[in-house]
């Protein structure tokens, strides 16, 4: 018992997560097991989460800062649609494409990334704007301009080997998107845990100020996480393209709001200063499962599924708050 509670006071909002995760995979043993513990679906629920879930763990950085990254959807759309432009410009609509152009697609991303989280993180750092003004006007300004290219319509004439590729399984059984996820993910966690831009990181989300008098440079700080939070929302945007086969301005709309709760879900703390990737991988793998089993009601209808997330992220800044504060001494 002793070690139990050892456990949970060392990480408790990831101790919750699981705790949470077995009440609902017993839930769903006595409701739904026949649909829902299967190869298929567990298959299924491995190749989809891939591409919020890269957009949290970004937004997870910015979060432990105390900012927050809006734009994540806007740069996944922006990446897409300029990926799927470069293969129609050097292959036309159906000639085929060879499997190592990949490498440059996955390039356009990055650059997109870049090229955005540097405007994200110059609008923040030197010129003092409000992350989520900032991120929000990036957003808009992304999707406004995603429009434009498209014309508002889905583009779905071009090569699709990157996305029968990537849409497809590693061994017949391991998802490559999850791939992607996975070592995207490690990078991230070293970052945070082996190397001093983790400490630099929650040192600035707890005390800002503190952080520029010890010698941080704070605006490099700012510009390696914006950049690494749009980068890996434009590496999502791949996996959107790869799941839909096509590229839209409007793709994924929902996928802030997802990315959001998964963070704070996962003990990031909307303050700053505090969070784990253990905690938001956690999250993100609940959320899925959560998803997955109510899809399984056909008497409870998708449109529900949006509702369940706002109230579970209000939910969970409640929680973070009352867990957060200072406890009266007598």
């Amino acid at each position: 018992m002793n070690k139990v509670k050892s456990i949970y006071r060392k990480n408790p909002e990831m101790s919750r997560l699981l705790l949470i995760m077995a009440c609902w995979l017993i839930f769903m043993m006595f409701t739904q097991a026949e649909k829902f513990f299967t190869g298929i679906n567990f298959l299924t629920m491995a190749g989809q989460f891939p591409e919020y879930g890269l957009m949290a763990l970004g937004c997870m950085l910015c979060m432990i800062t105390g900012g927050i990254d809006l734009s994540v959807v806007g740069t996944a759309n922006m990446a897409s649609i300029l990926s799927v432009y470069t293969m129609m410009h050097f292959f036309g609509e159906e000639g085929p494409m060879p499997l190592s152009f990949s490498a440059v697609i996955f390039l356009i991303a990055i650059l997109t990334g870049v090229v955005v989280g540097s405007v994200n993180a110059f609008l923040i750092s030197c010129l003092g704007v409000p992350p989520i003004l900032a991120t929000l006007g990036m957003n808009e300004l992304l999707t406004g301009l995603c429009i434009v290219f498209t014309n508002g319509s889905a583009v779905s004439s071009f090569p699709k080997q990157f996305c029968d590729f990537f849409s497809g399984n590693f061994m017949g059984f391991i998802p490559r998107r999850l791939i992607v996820f996975i070592v995207v993910a490690v990078l991230i966690w070293f970052m945070l845990e082996k190397c001093t831009y983790g400490t630099k990181l929650r040192l600035y989300g707890t005390n800002a100020h503190v952080a520029k008098f010890s010698g941080i440079n704070t605006h490099a700080l700012l510009f390696r996480t914006y950049i690494t939070s749009s980068v890996c929302a434009a590496l999502g945007g791949l996996m959107m393209l790869a799941t839909y086969s096509s590229a839209r301005a409007d793709y994924g709309s929902n996928y802030t709001m997802q990315a959001i709760l998964l963070v704070v879900l996962g003990g990031v703390s909307p303050n700053g200063g505090k969070g784990k990737i253990s905690g938001v991988i956690t999250a993100i793998v609940l959320l899925k499962m959560i998803e997955s089993g109510i899809n399984r009601f056909r008497s409870v209808s998708t449109y529900y599924v949006t509702l369940i997330w706002g109230a579970v992220l209000i939910l969970a800044l409640v929680i973070d708050y009352f867990s957060q504060k200072p406890k009266s001494t007598k």
